[in-house]
């Protein structure tokens, strides 16, 4: 699979996937370790999701990459919540602000752990494009190493404002929600199976290995972080980081298919 600043160029998203079943979350993390996948990020929003991944990932940590998060007002709740990654993980290569909640308060205690080397990287996310002139201050402090934001055929905002300002300040990005958030709605719509044959000989078979193409053929992305509970999607998810980049005209393609 490609490699970029944060690894291979796709990772597994844990959302709504498998809460509390840590059974299941070692298939499809299984699954996608021996696809080739290192990156996966979770969070406290995410309900029992973290704990499954760090059983999951026993025995199999080395070498990957857990993105996680802070999701709370209170700077108390939100070292209780690291000190909870310090013991599923061990570490935190990748611990990310989530949604922008009091970035400032937990920004400055996240850069201790990092100065002391519990943290490789801080991040901060955000999943609407309303919320990105905040967004953009945050960044702009120059203190943040990554940021997660959605980008498909339909949701391109971020190609205007986030990606030009991390390219700017060196800051990996990660993508959210390449299949338009939950419920995967443009999985539900796919084209018809002759629609990708011009996208064949680049290496993508399916519909969804289509769509992540999409999004790394913009070399400003670092890895896309599709999330699924079944270990054969997140096998064939995987395979759209070793396709061929699309050009602009496999690109205009994706979009006329997903109707954009």
């Amino acid at each position: 699979m490609e490699v970029r600043r944060l690894g291979p160029v796709v990772g597994l998203g844990t959302y709504g996937t498998f809460d509390g079943d840590a059974r299941l979350a070692r298939e499809v993390v299984g699954a996608a370790l021996d696809a080739g996948v290192r990156l996966f990020d979770s969070s406290p929003m995410y309900g029992g999701a973290e704990a499954s991944l760090g059983a999951a990932l026993e025995g199999r940590r080395e070498g990957t990459v857990v993105a996680t998060k802070i999701w709370t007002p209170s700077v108390e709740e939100g070292k209780r919540q690291y000190e909870a990654h310090r013991r599923w993980y061990e570490r935190v290569e990748v611990e990310q602000v989530h949604n922008l909640v009091s970035w400032r308060e937990h920004l400055r205690w996240l850069e201790r752990e990092r100065e002391e080397g519990h943290i490789d990287r801080i991040g901060v996310t955000h999943y609407a494009a309303s919320a990105f002139d905040e967004l953009e201050r945050a960044l702009a402090t120059g203190r943040f190493d990554t940021v997660q934001v959605p980008l498909t055929p339909f949701e391109r905002e971020c190609e205007r404002r986030i990606l030009p300002l991390a390219e700017e300040q060196g800051i990996a990005v990660i993508i959210m929600e390449p299949f338009g958030g939950t419920g995967a709605p443009l999985l539900r719509r796919p084209p018809p199976g002759d629609a990708l044959a011009g996208l064949r000989p680049l290496g993508i078979e399916t519909w969804a290995q289509a769509l992540l193409a999409w999004i790394l053929a913009d070399p400003r992305v670092d890895v896309v972080i599709p999330a699924t509970s079944r270990p054969e999607r997140a096998q064939e998810n995987a395979a759209a980081g070793e396709a061929r980049h699309l050009g602009p005209d496999e690109r205009a393609l994706v979009e006329r298919l997903a109707g954009a």
